[in-house]
């Protein structure tokens, strides 16, 4: 029996793993391993990938990179002369304010209405904070001239195509025409510049021209049958008398009437506090001087 156990089964054979001739082919390199698709049993016969290069941009022409820069060059010369016209005309343009500032003038710049400016009206700072108030009052009433004139207008026109003859609307539109440039143009510009720069005969030019601005505001209102019936105003007599033919242009002169009166009354409250401030302020004999002045040098 001790024969029989012997050999130790748990022994390691040893083993040489190159004596097999399939692990020799292995070993020399010769493997049954395909690896898939993407295995290639022998490195050498993948084929070399391709030396692929962009090739290079045609250089630009020497001539236009010549033309290139003459036009840079000449486009810089074009701007440094416009530079320097626009420091020319900008210096002119100080000189002459600074000019106009020593003799004592105000260069008027456009700026109303926004939209479309057509007249120089800066109330908030050209006007003295204590004349303000009283300047937009009498702003207000130019404005209401205006629309008075305008609703004049569209009432005479309904007048004229119900058969009141085209003369009333001719004067309608020279009342609008003559009316609203002239008020400014008289009345409301010296009145602004005499708050301006306290003269004295700016407010006597006031004066005048606005008591006219009030008899016609009076006589609208009224409207007396005196040039074609009355009717190219609306006012209340023409009113009455559309009326009883027409109802509804009978209305607008009615409206038209009362446009009117209010336009009145506003400018008889303006000319009374311009008035107020005139004599308290001194103007008046101010004026006298002036006048008095200029009376002796027509005389010499």
């Amino acid at each position: 029996m001790a024969g029989r156990y012997d050999s130790n089964p748990f022994d390691e054979e040893e083993v040489n793993p190159f004596s097999d001739p399939a692990v020799r082919g292995k070993a020399s390199g010769q493997s049954n391993f395909s690896g898939g698709a993407f295995y290639t049993a022998n490195p050498g016969s993948v084929p070399a990938a391709t030396k692929s290069r962009l090739s290079p941009l045609k250089p630009e022409p020497l001539i236009y990179l010549l033309t290139h820069q003459q036009d840079l060059k000449k486009k810089e010369k074009e701007l440094q002369s416009k530079e320097a016209e626009l420091r020319r005309r900008e210096q002119e343009v100080r000189r002459k304010e600074e000019a106009a500032a020593r003799a004592g003038i105000v260069l008027e710049e456009k700026n109303w209405p926004p939209f479309f400016p057509i007249i120089h009206h800066d109330i908030a700072n050209e006007i003295p904070i204590h004349l303000q108030k009283l300047q937009y009052v009498a702003f207000t009433t130019l404005l209401g001239l205006m629309l008075c004139l305008l609703w004049n207008v569209i009432a005479v026109t309904s007048a004229w195509i119900k058969g009141e003859g085209v003369k009333i609307w001719f004067l309608a539109i020279i009342y609008f025409i003559a009316g609203v440039p002239g008020a400014y143009v008289l009345w409301y510009r010296p009145l602004y510049r005499a708050f301006r720069n306290e003269s004295a005969l700016k407010f006597g030019w006031f004066f005048l021209f606005y008591l006219l601005h009030i008899g016609f505001c009076i006589l609208a209102a009224v409207a007396p049958p005196i040039v074609f019936k009355g009717k190219s105003l609306t006012g209340i007599l023409s009113a009455i008398d559309v009326l009883g033919d027409h109802a509804l242009i009978g209305i607008f002169y009615f409206i038209g009437f009362g446009l009117f009166c209010i336009e009145t009354l506003i400018s008889i409250w303006v000319i009374q506090q311009v008035y107020m401030y005139f004599r308290g302020s001194g103007k008046a004999a101010e004026m006298k001087r002036e006048a008095a002045r200029g009376a002796m040098r027509a005389a010499i």
